[in-house]
């Protein structure tokens, strides 16, 4: 009976108390109080919304060139450099990135496209989350909007953009609100040592040493 208590004790006991007396891990889906913001990624520009710091309502901010000259090392592009400085200055609490799947669902060069920004994107801006949100229709309903609302086609192309990333964030604001949970999927950091691993030969390089400190993180 001594042996069995004690057991407990060394075993599932110790691993409760550990999760009694240690911090509990952050929710990475949990709402948090703050600003968001929304992008809508497009080959020639990019939409940019934001929302109130209790994300009740979006609003267009704007539509921003997109920098495709190769960047100098250390540098952003100026388009990401803008959003990186807005999601500062409105102490942003996390971004979301419309992902334009094909109505099927599937995913084509656009939606690749999309990603690939999500990410240098959730680089630059890391800790705060950088999340994909399907944006399938956004662009539609966008046009519809500005219509409804008197701009002329013509106009349109100026503030599409934004109108579209108003609809992606405004979507995203009403499932938070309707779940209680951040919507979509998170786009992953890559740490400096994960992008050394990915290099031709980089984990081959690193041994069996390498190996032994990844088991032991």
């Amino acid at each position: 009976m001594h042996a069995h208590g004690g057991g407990a004790a060394d075993g599932h006991g110790g691993g409760a108390a550990d999760q009694v007396g240690g911090a509990a891990a952050p929710d990475p889906d949990a709402v948090v109080r703050g600003a968001r913001l929304a992008v809508d990624v497009g080959s020639v520009r990019v939409g940019l919304a934001a929302s109130d710091p209790d994300g009740l309502v979006a609003t267009p901010v704007a539509t921003l060139a997109r920098d495709t000259r190769p960047p100098r090392p250390g540098d952003l592009p100026a388009d990401l450099a803008q959003i990186v400085a807005e999601v500062a200055e409105r102490s942003a609490a996390a971004v979301y990135v419309g992902l334009p799947r094909h109505l099927s669902g599937k995913e084509g060069a656009a939606a690749e496209a999309a990603r690939a920004y999500a990410g240098a994107l959730a680089q630059a801006l890391a800790p705060v989350p950088v999340r994909m949100v399907d944006e399938r229709m956004s662009t539609v309903t966008a046009h519809q909007a500005l219509h409804a609302s008197g701009r002329s086609g013509r106009r349109h192309r100026a503030v599409v953009d934004q109108a579209a990333a108003v609809v992606i964030l405004q979507t995203a604001l009403d499932a938070e609100r309707s779940s209680g949970r951040r919507p979509g999927e998170r786009v992953p950091v890559t740490r400096p040592e994960d992008a050394r691993d990915e290099r031709p030969g980089g984990r081959q390089d690193a041994g069996q040493a390498g190996r032994t400190e990844g088991t032991t993180e």
